[in-house]
């Protein structure tokens, strides 16, 4: 398990994260691109060519299929 893994977000901060998962970062919709370090790389939808490297606690909602976290 390496620092900058999905799997090491995951484990560390016990969180869903996954590539192509689905967030809201301060009430904005957007999908996890990549990881970067122990942050994710996001993509919110209102700007799809700016890319966001977030920490995985801090005003991030994890959604499911339905949009519910």
């Amino acid at each position: 398990m390496t620092k900058g893994s999905a799997d090491y977000v995951r484990r560390y901060y016990q969180v869903p994260a996954k590539r192509g998962g689905r967030i809201k970062f301060r009430g904005q919709p957007g999908t996890i691109v990549a990881f970067h370090g122990a942050g994710l790389r996001v993509r919110l939808d209102d700007n799809p060519k700016r890319i966001l490297t977030c920490h995985p606690t801090w005003r991030i909602d994890y959604l499911d299929g339905a949009g519910e976290r």
